[in-house]
């Protein structure tokens, strides 16, 4: 029988390769079918198809489907395939049944998951394992999908996985498994491809439900939900946090159950959520034995958040501009808006059906408010009454008003705590388009100094 990939792009696209490469037979569908769709197919040697009216007759070919990280849970053919017993199968589980029948053996999998911090947290575990001289790679949630890196030989051949789990690709996992997972948080988030909140949390679990008692499972101590799902799991259980928890923070360290990990004065940054997404990190390459303290101190130091993660752009008279196009939750706003003490606020976007009240749990941090995008009405409510607001019809707009109501010593704060995809293609192009405009910003003030006229002595102008 032959496997069904739904859903050709970039992890479709691999998935198409590497079972072909495990000698399946594949057929691919796709609900839009372009042109760049029908390159990339003959690229593999097969023709995209659209799925025929009959899902129940189509799935039922297959010995299973795979769907695409963009493939909600709730679409038709992925509900026929449910009702019909045909077995759902994401990348990541692909990936992790190839790697148990490696002739080696194995190699260590840790795996990250949560709402937020996924990204950052996943690239700091690489810096640290890459310190410690571990070949190893961020992989899942990324430009390189893990079905392609544990086909990897040669120079490409890691040691060890570092994995960024998301709900999508848990969802349809049956096997998979982590020496070490990390669960860094909850918050309401994608309820535009789950069907509930329930179905939400429960992908999340499953990075945790499928351990065996001989791998470690790690929570954040101050989500509830993660901590339920934590004293449920098989694994061995671990929790970081900055008290109160086995990774935490002692005065200026970083500090774990066998004693101190690096100083937090040796962070290249050390915000709040920095130091949590370092403890994270540092009870996953310890409780494995990948790598040591050194080794962590050691990237500690050096390393940079990806970008549009409350990426600094700018400085201005005394005000300093930020980037956190990537915040797409209330939750992530949130975490930025805790990061300072006094900041102006850019937010809005597209609604996902999420509550955005929890970004005015801290409103006496938040000097004003510019809301943009088709949720301005939602910012609004959520602000008005407790801080300035006002809304911005393009992200020109939304800086300059920005800078107009920011004081010396603000942050100016582009955290949407929603989607993009209103104005823009994705968060990296809101982000870009914010650092364009700060970018003008600047250089008009430059120009404006330098047409200052020089101050002059009396004796000078005499």
């Amino acid at each position: 029988m032959t496997a069904l990939v739904h859903g050709l792009a970039i992890t479709g696209a691999s998935t198409v390769r590497a079972l072909q490469r495990h000698g399946h037979e594949v057929v691919v569908s796709d609900d839009r079918i372009d042109d760049a769709k029908r390159a990339l197919a003959a690229e593999l040697g097969l023709e995209v198809v659209t799925p025929p009216s009959d899902l129940a007759a189509f799935v039922a070919r297959f010995e299973f489907v795979s769907p695409a990280p963009g493939v909600p849970e709730t679409h038709p053919l992925v509900r026929a395939a449910i009702d019909g017993g045909v077995p759902l199968l994401s990348e990541i589980e692909l990936a992790y049944r190839w790697e148990q029948q490696r002739p080696g053996g194995p190699r260590p999998i840790l795996a990250i998951t949560g709402t937020d911090g996924k990204t950052t947290t996943t690239e700091l575990t690489v810096a640290i394992l890459r310190s410690a001289g571990v070949r190893t790679a961020a992989l899942g949630n990324t430009d390189v999908p893990l079905v392609d890196a544990v086909d990897a030989v040669g120079e490409a051949e890691l040691d060890a996985f570092v994995v960024e789990c998301t709900s999508f690709r848990l969802t349809w996992t049956e096997q998979f498994r982590a020496d070490a997972a990390v669960w860094l948080n909850l918050a309401p988030d994608h309820l535009n491809w789950h069907a509930s909140m329930d179905t939400y949390e429960a992908a999340k679990s499953r990075i945790f439900d499928l351990q065996s008692a001989d791998d470690v499972a790690i929570g954040f101590v101050d989500d509830a939900v993660v901590m339920r799902r934590l004293h449920a799991a098989p694994a061995r259980h671990v929790t970081f946090g900055p008290t109160n928890a086995d990774y935490h923070l002692d005065g200026a360290r970083l500090v774990g159950p066998n004693g101190p990990i690096a100083e937090v004065a040796a962070m290249r940054r050390s915000l709040p959520h920095d130091i949590t997404n370092a403890l994270a990190a540092s009870a996953l390459v310890l409780e494995t034995g990948l790598a040591d303290t050194d080794a962590i101190s050691e990237a500690l130091a050096v390393f940079e958040a990806p970008r549009h993660r409350l990426e600094p752009v700018g400085s201005i008279d005394g005000v300093t501009y930020y980037n956190d196009s990537k915040a797409t939750t209330p939750h992530a706003a949130s975490v930025a808006i805790r990061a300072f003490d006094s900041l102006v606020l850019i937010a809005g976007g597209s609604r996902k059906g999420v509550d955005l009240s929890p970004m005015g749990a801290e409103a006496h941090r938040v000097r004003a408010v510019v809301a943009i995008g088709e949720a301005a009405p939602d910012v609004r409510s959520v602000f008005e009454g407790r801080t300035a607001v006002v809304e911005a019809g393009s992200m020109a707009e939304a800086v300059a008003a920005a800078t107009s109501h920011a004081r010396p010593g603000d942050a100016v704060v582009l955290s949407p705590g929603c989607a993009s995809f209103d104005w823009y293609t994705g968060y990296p192009a809101r982000g870009d388009d914010f650092v364009r405009c700060v970018g003008e910003l600047t250089r008009s003030a430059r120009r404006r100094a330098d047409a200052q006229p020089l101050a002059t002595t009396p004796e000078e102008s005499a």
